[in-house]
């Protein structure tokens, strides 16, 4: 379960503090997904990092299955972070030296993990998202709908109870992102993690059975 009370974020300022986010409560249970929309600099991508505990907050919780990450030593919190969140961006960020496959693995490279049951899921995984043929191919020889479900299956290779989107289709056609949409709702409800997703598409918003507008720091919600 995820669960966020009073959280508040600000950043300093020659000024003085800048709130970006204000008073921001909710609640998510395994299995629903959830989508933020609101103007462009409204905070949507701030909001993001502090749930999946690349920022802490300036105020409020956030917890993750009763556990409040940024309660942990800096060591725990990345074990946590990369054990119990998956992170879609708008740009893939894949590593142009590493092929496909290895793309895919580089979550699992700071766990215990049996490499070669790792090696069979992250294989799984990509014919999931229909690349099965192109594990040896390397970035620059992918769609960007293609590197997209590359950067999805790499969020999912640890099994995350947290799945957060950041404009996870803005760089795509229509086509693709309307593939790239089917496969993410289709791989949250047969794993029934969390999934956030941060979007300007009012039609890719309409898709998750939460909607929240972020406006003015606060966030509500809208049917």
């Amino acid at each position: 379960m995820l669960e966020v009370h009073n959280l508040s974020k600000e950043y300093p300022t020659v000024s003085g503090p800048l709130r970006v986010l204000s008073e921001i409560e909710f609640s998510m249970d395994p299995g629903d997904s959830a989508s933020i929309i609101g103007p462009s600099g409204s905070g949507k991508s701030t909001l993001l990092y502090v749930l999946g505990a690349l920022e802490p907050p300036t105020s409020g919780t956030v917890l993750l299955d009763g556990r409040n990450p940024f309660a942990l030593a800096e060591k725990s919190l990345a074990a946590f972070r990369n054990d119990k969140v998956g992170f879609v961006f708008q740009d893939a960020h894949l590593l142009p030296q590493c092929s496909v496959l290895e793309n895919v693995l580089i979550p699992t490279l700071v766990t215990t993990r049996p490499e070669e049951a790792t090696r069979r899921k992250a294989l799984g995984l990509l014919d999931q998202v229909g690349l099965g043929q192109r594990v040896h191919h390397r970035p620059h020889e992918l769609s960007g709908g293609e590197k997209q479900r590359v950067a999805l299956a790499r969020a999912l290779i640890g099994d995350p109870r947290l799945v957060l989107c950041d404009e996870p289709t803005g760089n795509l056609d229509h086509e693709s992102a309307e593939a790239v949409t089917s496969l993410l709702l289709k791989l949250h409800r047969t794993r029934q993690n969390i999934l956030i997703v941060v979007t300007h598409n009012l039609w890719l918003a309409s898709k998750f059975r939460l909607n929240f507008r972020l406006i003015d720091t606060h966030l509500h919600a809208y049917d």
